[in-house]
């Protein structure tokens, strides 16, 4: 079968690559995200990939602190996370690069949108760190940033759950899933797809988003290949 899609952003959680563990690297849950990455790069899609911090840091939840500084903080967080996944990739074969938003030269490259296209075009699969590189941003506003700034196709947005619910599945075992959603629709319901500065970016860009569970990382390819799953918003 072929992809549906060329050009892809996937946006990953940092409690994903914490794995059961709840936090840190579980790096055998890395692996196994990174293997169905590279089957997506096998295919001939370009994909690209914005990662959150959660594993380490959440900033916002300790009310205690200056914001800009959390947000700094959850920042290296990312940084650490995109570097476990290049590390993964390389392991498997692919050729990876990280591009942070802030400046780190011994590490990762320095955010360049025109090189980062180039990394693309050339089969490899870029980690953008570090969320925008302000402060009051999530990683979900800077997964889509990148995205319209690298054009691309999709945002597949990996999460713990399969897809975009009216309320909390887990506490409301009556909620609806919905299959297919306007931007517009999930911004005036307040639905928990991203954050509404995310939301309104993709919206203004017209940049679909995907929703779908993480649990099983071969939804990845499913998703690549435009099987039915999840939430789709366009």
């Amino acid at each position: 079968m072929k992809p549906v899609y060329k050009r892809v952003l996937l946006k990953l959680s940092g409690e994903v690559l914490a794995g059961e563990k709840g936090s840190g690297i579980d790096f055998d849950k890395v692996l196994d995200v990174c293997e169905r990455v590279k089957k997506c790069v096998d295919m001939g899609v370009q994909v690209a990939i914005v990662v959150g911090g959660g594993n380490f840091w959440r900033g916002r939840s300790s009310g205690k602190m200056d914001r800009t500084r959390a947000d700094h903080m959850g920042m290296l967080a990312t940084s650490i996370n995109s570097l476990a996944l290049a590390d993964a990739l390389e392991q498997l074969g692919v050729t990876a690069r990280v591009q942070t938003a802030i400046e780190m030269r011994q590490i990762a490259e320095l955010y360049i949108r025109n090189k980062a296209v180039r990394h693309l075009e050339k089969g490899r699969v870029v980690i953008f760190g570090c969320g925008t590189g302000n402060p009051f941003f999530s990683t979900d506003t800077a997964a889509a940033l990148r995205a319209a700034e690298i054009g691309a196709d999709v945002i597949f947005k990996a999460t713990n759950v399969d897809g975009v619910y009216d309320s909390d599945p887990k506490t409301n075992p009556d909620a609806k899933k919905y299959d297919t959603l306007s931007h517009l629709e999930v911004l005036q319901q307040g639905l928990h797809v991203m954050d509404s500065t995310a939301a309104s970016l993709c919206m203004d860009n017209g940049i679909e988003i995907l929703v779908f569970n993480l649990n099983n990382p071969d939804n990845i390819v499913s998703a690549m290949l435009g099987e039915t799953i999840g939430t789709i918003v366009k």
